[in-house]
Order: structure tokens, then sequence, then C-alpha cells
């Protein structure tokens, strides 16, 4: 306070502070729902989501392969780094509050009534529903809130140790309420994260070890419970009749089947066949050559398997060949950039994907937080500020991979890359890259899928023609996910998810502890200081602006590392199902609305048996043999027996 002498600035400054201390602050009050910046659509008192039909029928089966990517499975304990657990187990637990799909970040009271974050935002107090209970009648209680978090930060997945690291405590209050504590200043998204954690019941756990997989069926609070498995193949789960939430606002018109059956494939060949053959009913797809060109099989042209296309309004996800950047010859970032330089991806789309896809550009392709051209002023302004290093590249117009001319060996970008790999070191010798010690350049492409080998193939061999000897390993699923957990791999395809309003989440994905971590998501290794901060801004934003501005700016220093090769996205869901379900009007923006608001369609199943039933019914008429197709029959079963009853070689003889 300039112009005041010492003692009279002690006098107003002890003033200002009692004003500060008599001055009653805006009083904490209870909510039926959370929002990272404080928007709710949804007003109390709401009937239901506006996406869900609220008086939709129950019953029938819905079996899918589902969108996990994974083949097999060996534990129903979904949150340990331990084992491959089974997909769908989600469906079992229940969590303080639940997300709305149309919103991008807000929450809504399930098993808690309504929450309460302090004034000075460092803590949040659920109050839970009396009526609550898990599926053996027991009720849940804030014991098991406390048990739930203590066991997950402790001992599950270090996916959740990332996201709850400045979560200080759960303390039951009384039975009917828990409160969290935080510490630091990033505690914006804390409530947010806690009221969706599952709850896990205490007394179940003091007899079954948390942190051991497991077939036997856990306890939850959830709309489902664990009907049946076949380890590796399916596993079945039935809707639970006294679900004690199903006529909340949040599940009235939801979860409407009542069985969801998981099917397990090891290969997509497979899975696709057994789909055309009615082994199951909705499937995915991921693969544009198969939509493409197996799509049109006669279960479609007949109308008894329909295609969807489902607008997908979320950030596409962060896919692409991750680079291992903990190995020494993949260190240099020139190095890393080559790698980019030789996928042609404009020969990939045309060639093998039917053009379907666009080129993944950013960490958050398909939103506002994508990095586009030169930094805006608070980029920039921020970027500046930091008070860490941050690359020159990152200061200028965003990175973006190359743009090939399409040939599949784009004489300019390799000629680019060649003169990169000889400054970072690595010479041409005897046709081979090889450093100052003659150690040959080496790259090993992890895989588990055939499928990938295409994409993959046309690839190694522009690596090759750089003079890098670029290999494949195809492994199995197990040995797959192991090494990925020992980041025992030199490049691998991974997706990340990314959310509207991305959280602590990103730690896991590129935070220095993360590259660190055994087991983590940080596949790539990042560790950069810059990137530490820019994530800390990311979850510490006031607002929605803010968030963006630093998430842009993080996109920036994350694409000037190098440390992928950006793949392909398409902003929509390719589904194909039998046609006997039913949806709602409305889609949420923000996921595809199948297991949760669709319904099995008794009149569509009735027709679709009917037609199936006289589509056999003709096959197996002779009335339907033609004079044709009896001549192809028989010339095919004099083929085949000359194959069969003709001599053969020896093994290993031309």
């Amino acid at each position: 306070m300039p112009g005041l002498r010492p003692h009279a600035r002690l006098a107003a400054c002890a003033l200002l502070l009692l004003s500060l201390l008599v001055t009653p602050a805006q009083s904490a009050e209870r909510k039926h729902g959370l929002s990272a910046f404080g928007d709710l659509a949804y007003p109390a008192g709401f009937t239901h989501f506006n996406y869900a039909k609220p008086d939709a029928p129950k019953g029938g089966t819905l079996s899918l392969i589902g969108w996990g990517g994974v083949t097999t499975f060996n534990s129903l304990n979904n949150y340990i780094l331990k084992g491959d657990a089974a997909q769908g187990l989600e469906l079992l637990f229940d969590s303080l509050m639940i997300p709305a799909t149309d919103e991008p970040d807000a929450v809504y009271s399930l098993v808690a009534e309504s929450a309460e974050v302090a004034d000075d935002k460092m803590s949040v107090t659920f109050y839970l529903r009396p009526e609550a209970k898990f599926a053996d009648g027991t009720p849940v209680t804030a014991e098991d809130v406390v048990f739930s978090f203590e066991a997950l930060k402790e001992k599950g997945h270090p996916i959740f140790h990332q996201m709850l690291q400045d979560v200080v405590k759960a303390e039951a209050i009384d039975p009917k309420t828990a409160r969290y504590e935080f510490k630091g200043e990033l505690v914006r998204d804390l409530p947010l994260t806690v009221a969706a954690l599952p709850i896990l019941s205490k007394a179940y756990y003091a007899k079954q070890p948390f942190d051991e997989t497991t077939l036997d069926p856990p306890l939850g609070s959830g709309p489902y419970l664990v009907d049946k498995i076949a380890q590796g193949r399916s596993i079945v789960y039935r809707r639970n009749p006294d679900y004690w939430a199903k006529d909340l606002p949040v599940n009235r018109g939801r979860w409407n089947f009542d069985r969801i059956r998981y099917e397990y494939f090891r290969d997509r060949t497979a899975g696709m066949e057994a789909f055309k053959a009615g082994a199951y009913d909705l499937r995915e797809e991921f693969t544009s050559k198969v939509w493409a060109t197996e799509y049109d099989f006669p279960a479609i042209r007949d109308g008894k398997v329909k295609k969807e296309v489902l607008p997908d309004e979320t950030p596409s996800g962060t896919q692409g060949f991750f680079l291992n950047t903990r190995r020494d010859h993949l260190k240099d970032p020139r190095v890393r950039k080559v790698l980019d330089l030789a996928f042609d991806f404009e020969w990939t789309n045309r060639n093998i994907f039917y053009g379907l896809y666009d080129r993944t550009q950013s960490f958050f392709e398909n939103s506002p937080m994508k990095a586009e051209g030169e930094p805006s002023e608070a980029e920039r302004a921020l970027l500046d500020g930091l008070g860490v290093p941050v690359s020159e590249e990152a200061l200028g117009a965003a990175y973006l991979p190359p743009k090939s001319d399409g040939s599949g060996q784009d004489r300019k970008l390799l000629q680019e890359a060649g003169k990169l790999l000889d400054a970072a070191g690595w010479t041409v010798k005897n046709g081979v890259r090889v450093n100052d010690k003659g150690e040959q350049l080496k790259i090993e492409m992890l895989m588990f899928e055939p499928t990938f080998e295409r994409v993959f193939a046309p690839y190694l061999k522009n690596l090759k023609l750089l003079g890098i000897d670029a290999r494949m390993r195809m492994v199995d699923p197990a040995q797959y996910q192991q090494r990925l957990k020992d980041f025992d791999f030199d490049l691998t395809t991974q997706r990340y998810v990314m959310r509207n309003t991305p959280g602590v989440e990103l730690r896991s994905y590129f935070g220095s502890q993360a590259a660190a971590m055994n087991g983590s998501l940080n596949l790539a290794g990042v560790s950069d200081p810059a990137v530490d901060a820019l994530i800390e801004r990311v979850v510490a934003a006031k607002s929605r602006e803010d968030m963006e501005t630093a998430a842009r700016a993080l996109d920036r220093v994350l694409r000037a590392s190098h440390c992928w090769v950006p793949h392909w996205y398409k902003g929509s869901h390719h589904v194909a199902h039998w046609d006997k379900f039913a949806r709602p009007e409305t889609k949420p923006r923000f996921d595809r609305g199948i297991l949760d608001t669709w319904w099995y369609d008794e009149a569509k199943a009735a027709k679709l048996t009917a037609k199936v039933a006289a589509a056999k019914e003709a096959a197996e008429s002779p009335s339907s043999r033609s004079p044709f197709v009896m001549l192809a029959l028989v010339l095919a079963v004099l083929v085949s027996g000359y194959f069969i009853l003709r001599p053969r070689k020896p093994a290993g003889t031309k």
C-alpha cells in the first residue's frame, strides 16, 4: 500500500484481513450433480436422460464382440494390473454418481443422492441413498466407499494411483456420509473423479483378496450379474431384477437387455465369419477393408442385418505407432521423425483403407483442443511463461505429419529421412544404417493381430530402403500384454481415449512419473518437464476456454517430440447388427448408447426368425436346386476327390 507509513500500512492490512474474516463466504451447496466448470444441463428433479426412452421394454439378449480390442480373458478382476480382465465387468458396479453422455463432463446422483463441494474446493462430501444395496442385499455404506478408494489407490491398477495421487483420504462421517479430502492446487476434476469410482463391498473383499486375479464373480451393486463364463471364449451378464436403482432418473429407460453376452475370437476373420452365420448379434467394425468389402453378404442384402453409421462427437482418440523412447536408438527425435516420414498414409488409405479415413494430426483430434497453425497469443504466452524449456519446434506452427505423393515410396520424403539419419549419426555402410560403433539400426514392431500385417508390410519396406533392419514380431495376446507392461518393445500400436474434459489421466498417458512405472499407459516413455507442466495446467484450468488453450499448447509440445507416428481416424462408429433391436430417437452425443439405451424388439425378432426359417427351408428344398447348381455340386465333388486321392510328395520337396 504505497503512500502509507509502516504502522499505517500494518493497520490497513489488519483491517483488510479482519474484513475478509468477517465477510461470509459463499456457502457450499448440496447438489444433485457435479461438473468441472459448474454447468449442469439437467435440473434437480429431472425424470430421465434425454437420450433414454423411459418406457423402453425389457427383455432379450444382446451378444457382441465388444470394442475393447482384446481376444481373450482369464480374470474377472478388471481393477488390477494382473491378468486379462473380461469385458463388461463395469456392468456389475455402481458409483456415487454417473456421467451424462450428452454433456462434456457432468455426473449425476446414483448411490449418492447429492454432493457438496467445500468452499475452498479441497474436499467433497457425498450423501448416500439409504436404499442403496449390493446384489446380496447388504447395504452400501460410507465404509464401502472408503474401502474402495483405499483398495484402488494402494492395490489397484497403476492408473488409479495416478488418478488419485492428490486425494489425501476418504473418511466415513457416518454410515451414509462419505468425505474425500484433496491436496495441492489441481483439484478441479477430483470431485468428479472420486464420484465415478466403482464401489466395492468391504465385507466381500475381507474374504476375497482384492489384488489377485479370480474367475469368481465379484459382488457389486450395479444393474447386472455374472451369469456364466467360458474362460477366454465368452462371458454372459444377466440383468438383476432386484437392482435397487432401476427406477432412479439416471437409469430410467436404460439397461434394457435381460442378458449381455461378450464373445471372444482369436482373430478378426473368425469373428467376422461367426457374425455372418448369426453366432452373435452386433459388431463394431474397426477394419476399413472389411467394412468396404465384406458387408455385402446375403443377410445384409435380404435386410436381416443392418449397417449403421453412428456419429461420434468425442475426441477421436490418440492412435498411432508409439515409439519407445526409453530405447537408446529411439532417444534422438530425428530418428523418431524418420519413422513418421517413412509411413505413407496416402497410399495406405487409398489401397488398404478404401479411402474411409482421415489422417490423424493431433493428440486431441476431432476436438477444440487440437492445435492449429501458429500458436495463438494465449498459447504463446502460456508456453513462454511455463518456467521450463520448450522446444523451438513446439513454439512454431503445429507439426503436421508428412503428406506423400501416394506412390507408397515417396522419394522426396525418403531422401529427407535419409538426411536426418545421417545427421543423427546413422550412416550407410554396405547398404545398412550403422552408428559409430558399427551397430545396425534395428526396429522391431510388436503386434498380436495378423490384420495389421497388411499395414505394416509397406511401412517395413520403406524402412528397409533407408537401411534400417525393420521387422515385425507377432506374439500371442498374453505375451503382448506382458511385453507392454514391461515396455519390452520398440514400436507398437496403441489408442488412448481422450475425454471432452481431459484431466489426471493425461499423467498416465504422458507424465514423467508414469514413464518410469511398469504397467503404466505411457508407452512412449514421454518424460518432459514441459509436458508435465502443461498437463497440470490442463488439470487446473478454471474455465473451458483456459483448459482448451492449455490442451492445445500440450498438443504442440507432444507433436514436436515425435514420440509417435499418428494413424487415422473417422468421426463415426461403423456398426452392424442383426435386425432385432430398437433404439431411442436421440443418440447421446459422446457415447454409442448401445448397451444401455437400445432394447430387444420382439416384433423385429419374430420377423427376423421367420425370414431365417424361410431362407433355410428354401435352401434345403430339392426344387431350389437347378440343373446348373447340381452340375456345379458334382464338379466340386470330383475336383475335391482328385486333390484328396492324388499321390502326395514328401514334405519339403518342390
